[in-house]
């Protein structure tokens, strides 16, 4: 049995708990009007009542435990609306900018249709459909789940509304993508490699936006910024784009399926592996920036900064290095800053008494390992000691182990374990797979749940995954004093990712060293000290060890912002990370608290949504569309 899960959340976030499903008739489809009749209808009453501009109304064609899960069409933020009452009140004090909703039956999987409307919890049933919609500002996309409430009253159980576009700022893609030519006899003219210099070393023009982070976060909102005319420059402090990945330890590959990952505008090819390699995806990183033309600076580190209240404008001065070895300072003065340095801040590395005596050959964080050395005397094997059993511990201690270490993982609490096998056949089948929707389906479909709902449909996931799939595994570490958990409320892998940001394991092998004692863990124990050969922990016991690895994760991107600019901005932003009251993620990809300040990160299925509303965001401040700002 699974060890309770004491999880930690990050100061302030909410643990979401468990939807309320609605009451309502049997489903049978073959005594029902067509699911298309049953859809038609209810978005007609619908249209009606937005026409009517009456928020009661609207409300009332809502199951009383409804849902409506909104990103930027119904504001310039992100809300779930639980409950009637709370989406009369949301609309009465908002105002409604939803002109106009239509069905979507471009395709089978977005034309309505009978089937499981949670997920597939057996909790309720009815009719799911894609809808399109208008607004005052632009137009979206998103997804209806509906319900038969009595005999012939059907009622919208779960809605969710995404922008897409701003209208007559529409991306430039397919039929609006550029020309790339100019002809004429202007003997001044430039051809493409010229121009493409001059904008990347910005001649004469000053970056709308500067982002911090040439990683998949960066590179992904600048982007969709381009593709919306917002003049932007991204940072990056490393040599290479890429680099972030590619000086990492080894053996990293992701642990997400191909499928999952593509980037927004760019996916990756069919013949591309189910699981990349960490150099593989650095190199895909830096052909991602220059097919799509994205200006980035690397060796580039930002020097100063300043916010002023008054023209809502920052005075960023970077220095940066050029191709000769020489340093080139310039100052901006963007309108927005974007830190994209992943959702983590700083690297958690504890101080612990005596790591300055420490007399081995390394002691370091996981992010700067970079892979275990190979062992000359295997009759006398050195000892590793991975401080951490999430991902990183795992995946370094495994290296440790195929190098001819003696290896010792530290496990202070529990992790949750889940095998790549699980997540392909029960995390995201159907789904993110080579058969499944389209991605841009996929992602509509997983972003129009609920926090609640979700957690609901994870939990059951969990439970499979663990008792069918996984069910030996986990006996085996349990046998072997290995702590396992099912996340928070037994809500698996993804709650404890977006509640957290980690705290589990996708197993890739080493599980079986663990339950072999290939691999051997320590548990339950503080560190007390680190001693010359060793480390000692709380019960008096000592460990061995030649190399010290701490697996230990990373601070609230918080942190991050605090030390690149300083309190006087980190004392307005929010904490990052984890759930609002409404079960939506905390400052990231939205208002941050700091006006011209935004945070992201994720990893690349989140970047790939929520890049391209971030983009939105800052697009419609610089057009005078949203005056609120942050």
């Amino acid at each position: 049995m699974a060890t309770p899960s004491k999880d930690r959340v990050e100061p302030g976030s909410v643990n979401i708990p468990i939807g309320k499903y609605p009451s309502t008739v049997p489903l049978d489809p073959s005594g029902s009007p067509p699911a298309v009749e049953i859809a038609s209808k209810l978005v007609e009453d619908f249209n009606q009542a937005l026409a009517n501009k009456d928020p009661h109304a609207i409300s009332q064609l809502f199951f009383p435990t409804g849902y409506w899960r909104d990103h930027l069409a119904l504001s310039w933020d992100f809300h779930t609306l639980s409950g009637r009452e709370s989406i009369a009140k949301f609309l009465s004090t908002n105002g409604i900018r939803i002109t106009k909703v239509e069905l979507d039956i471009s395709t089978a999987a977005r034309t309505p249709h009978f089937g499981p409307i949670d997920g597939g919890l057996g909790e309720a049933n009815g009719v799911e459909f894609f809808i399109k919609f208008t607004s005052d500002i632009g137009s979206g996309n998103g997804v209806a789940r509906v319900a038969e409430e009595s005999a012939g009253q059907w009622r919208f159980f779960l809605l969710s509304t995404t922008l897409s576009e701003l209208t007559g700022h529409e991306r430039r893609i397919n039929r609006l993508r550029p020309k790339g030519v100019e002809h004429g006899g202007d003997p001044n003219r430039q051809n493409w490699k010229e121009r493409r210099a001059a904008e990347i070393n910005l001649e004469n023009r000053q970056p709308q936006v500067i982002i911090i982070g040439a990683g998949q976060a960066g590179l992904t909102v600048a982007a969709s910024l381009k593709l919306l005319g917002v003049e932007t420059l991204i940072i990056d402090r490393e040599d290479h784009i890429g680099d972030n990945w590619r000086n990492r330890y080894r053996h990293l590959v992701l642990h997400d399926p191909v499928w999952m990952d593509h980037l927004p505008y760019m996916p990756f090819p069919p013949t591309w592996p189910i699981f990349t390699p960490k150099d593989k995806l650095a190199d895909f990183l830096e052909s991602y920036a220059s097919f799509l033309e994205l200006n980035v600076w690397t060796k580039t580190n930002l020097t100063s900064s300043s916010w002023d209240d008054s023209t809502k404008q920052w005075a960023v001065t970077v220095e940066r290095q050029k191709e000769d070895g020489s340093k080139e300072s310039r100052t901006f003065k963007p309108h927005h800053v974007i830190l994209a340095t992943g959702h983590s801040g700083k690297k958690n590395f504890p101080t612990i008494k005596g790591m300055d005596s420490f007399a081995g050959d390394r002691l370091c964080h996981s992010s700067e390992f970079t892979g275990a050395f190979s062992q000359t005397d295997s009759a006398k094997p050195k000892k590793a000691v991975v401080v951490g059993c999430c991902n990183s511990g795992h995946d370094i201690a495994q290296d440790f182990y195929e190098k001819g270490y003696d290896i010792t993982m530290v496990q202070r609490s529990s992790t949750l374990v889940v095998s790549s096998t699980s997540i392909l056949a029960v995390y995201v089948k159907s789904l993110f797979d080579e058969d499944g929707p389209a991605t841009e389906d996929a992602d509509l479909w997983i972003q129009s749940f609920p926090a609640e709902v979700f957690k609901g449909i994870q939990i059951k996931a969990t439970d499979i995954a663990a008792t069918q799939i996984d069910a030996e595994i986990i006996s085996g570490l349990e046998k072997v004093g290995f702590k396992v958990d099912r996340g928070p409320d037994d809500g698996g892998i993804f709650m404890k990712y977006y509640q957290r940001g980690g705290g589990y394991y996708i197993d890739v092998g080493a599980s079986q060293l663990i339950i072999d004692g290939k691999i051997k863990i320590k548990q339950g124990q503080e560190i007390t000290q680190i001693l010359p050969h060793g480390i000692e922990f709380a019960d008096g016991s000592v460990l061995e060890a030649d190399e010290i690895v701490f697996a230990t994760g990373y601070q609230n991107m918080r942190t991050e912002a605090r030390h690149i600019f300083g309190d006087t901005v980190a004392d307005r932003l929010g904490s990052v990370w984890g759930y609002d009251k409404e079960g939506e993620f905390r400052s990231i990809w939205r208002p941050s608290g700091h006006p011209g300040f935004w945070y992201m990160g994720g990893n690349l299925a989140l970047c790939r949504y929520y890049s391209k509303l971030l983009a939105l965001q800052i697009k419609a401040i610089e057009e005078g569309l949203n005056t609120v700002q942050n």
